[in-house]
């Protein structure tokens, strides 16, 4: 699906959801996570291509590959915290959103220290 496909699909998906609101809210909210669902779905393959580039990149600059990976996993942890977030607020549940937000945090804080680490010990080693 190219990028106008997607802006197309998720334009009806509103207007529809608008109308189930009104109509049927808790089935707003489970045609609301499907149509999400399906647009990432469509992306996968650009996420695909944009992953083996960053690889290229990284090999060519001589980065440490477990770094790649925990960056990758990083910037999926911020996405999918943010959609499950986003989710829970179309469903009116900002409590909950908040929590999911802090948990992603967290795990994301997490993640990033060995990093870190790694980013402290190669400037020891260049002092």
């Amino acid at each position: 699906m190219d990028f106008f496909a997607i802006i197309g699909f998720g334009l009806v998906a509103t207007v529809l959801l608008i109308i189930l609101r009104k109509e049927r809210p808790e089935i707003a909210v489970l045609v609301g996570i499907a149509a999400t669902g399906l647009m990432i779905g469509a992306l996968i393959h650009k996420i695909a291509d944009i992953l083996v580039a960053f690889e290229t990149l990284a090999v060519r600059a001589e980065v440490n590959g477990e770094y790649l990976k925990l960056c990758f996993k990083i910037v999926g942890l911020a996405y999918l915290a943010g959609l499950g977030a986003q989710i829970c607020k179309d469903a009116g549940e900002n409590t909950m959103a908040a929590k999911i937000e802090l948990a992603g945090k967290i795990f994301i804080l997490g993640l990033g220290v060995p990093v870190m680490a790694g980013l402290l010990d190669l400037i020891l080693k260049l002092f």
